[in-house]
C-alpha cells in the first residue's frame, strides 16, 4: 500500500486542490484509495461535499475507530476521512499523549493495508501536531508550490522538516515524489519561480515541471464540489491533473516528468490560484 503526503508550509498554494485530484483521479483509474483530511480547517472533506459527525479528531483522541471515521463511497473507490476546525484542539488535548507524532499511523494501521490500495493525506500549512503525524505516516510526499517566493520559501521549508524526521526516525522511509508548480502561466513570475526552483538542487532533482496550469475552472469545480472531471473535463486543468496522476501511478517516467512539451501559447496568463 503506498502512503502520500501532500504537504507545504505555505498555504493557498492547492495543497488541498491538489490531494482531493490526485485521490480521486487514481480512484477513477481504479485503485481503492482512502483520502485522509489533516487539516482542521477541513477543505478536502467541503470540496467532496462531505458532512460528517466523527471525524480525524475522534479518530485521533481514540474515541472512535478507523472504520467509525470513514465516509464511504465519496466517489467509486474512493473513501474519506474528514476533519472539521475542532481539530485545531488537538496539539494541546494530546500534549501528554506518549509518541504522539504516531498516533494517525498507528489508528489507520488496523484498516488500511488489505482495504486500499493508496491512502493520500491532506495537511495544514504549518509543522504541527497533524503535520508530523501525516509525514510519519506517509512513505512518499508531494510538494505543491505556486508561483511565487513566498510559496518557494514554504517548500524549502518542506524539505527542512522531511529532513528532520528522516533524522530523527531513520527507520521510517519518506521519498519525495513529486515538486508540483501549481497555477502555472507564461508570466515573469513564473518564469522567475521556475528560475528560483532550477537553482535550488533539490528542488530542481524532483520538480514535475509540466506543473498544472493556471484554469479558472478548477476554482468553479470545488465551488460545486465537484473535481475538474466532473465539472469541467475537457478543460486545461483536466488535462494536467490526468497526467500528474498518471505520472503518480508510475505510467510517466522522472525523466519524461522533467520535461514539459507544451508551447507558451498553451498556457493560460490569467486566472485565479489553484
Amino acid at each position: 500500500m503506498r502512503q502520500i503526503a501532500v504537504v507545504n508550509m505555505k498555504g493557498g498554494v492547492g495543497k488541498t486542490t491538489t490531494a482531493v485530484h490526485v485521490a480521486a483521479g487514481l480512484a477513477r483509474r481504479g485503485s481503492r484509495v482512502l483520502l485522509v483530511d489533516a487539516d482542521p480547517q477541513g477543505n478536502a472533506g467541503h470540496a467532496l461535499g462531505i458532512r460528517s459527525e466523527t471525524t480525524i479528531r475522534e479518530l485521533m483522541l481514540g474515541q472512535a475507530a478507523a472504520d467509525d471515521v470513514i465516509v464511504r463511497g465519496v466517489r467509486e473507490h474512493l473513501d474519506v476521512i474528514p476533519a472539521t476546525p475542532a481539530a485545531f484542539a488537538l496539539e494541546s488535548q494530546l500534549a501528554g499523549a506518549p509518541q504522539r507524532e504516531t498516533i494517525l499511523a498507528r489508528r489507520l494501521k488496523t484498516v488500511t493495508a488489505d482495504r486500499y490500495d493508496i491512502v493520500v493525506v491532506d495537511s495544514s500549512p504549518a509543522m504541527n501536531l497533524l503535520t508530523y503525524n501525516a509525514l510519519l505516516f506517509a512513505s512518499e510526499v508531494i510538494i505543491p508550490v505556486g508561483m511565487d517566493g513566498m510559496a518557494i520559501l514554504g517548500a524549502r521549508q518542506t524539505l527542512a522538516g522531511i529532513h528532520e524526521i528522516r533524522d530523527l526516525w531513520p527507520d521510517r522511509p519518506l521519498d519525495l515524489l513529486a515538486v508540483l508548480p501549481v497555477a502555472v502561466n507564461s508570466t515573469n513570475a513564473t518564469r522567475a519561480a521556475f528560475e528560483a526552483m532550477d537553482a535550488d538542487p533539490e528542488l530542481r532533482d524532483r520538480l514535475y515541471r509540466r506543473g498544472i496550469r493556471q484554469c479558472i475552472d478548477v476554482t468553479y469545480a470545488l465551488t460545486q464540489r465537484q473535481t475538474i472531471w466532473d465539472y469541467a473535463p475537457r478543460s486545461r486543468a483536466a488535462e494536467d491533473f490526468d497526467a500528474f496522476v498518471r505520472f503518480v501511478a508510475g505510467d510517466t517516467s522522472r525523466t519524461e516528468a522533467h520535461t514539459d512539451t507544451r508551447d507558451d501559447a498553451s498556457v493560460e496568463k490569467t486566472g485565479p490560484v489553484v
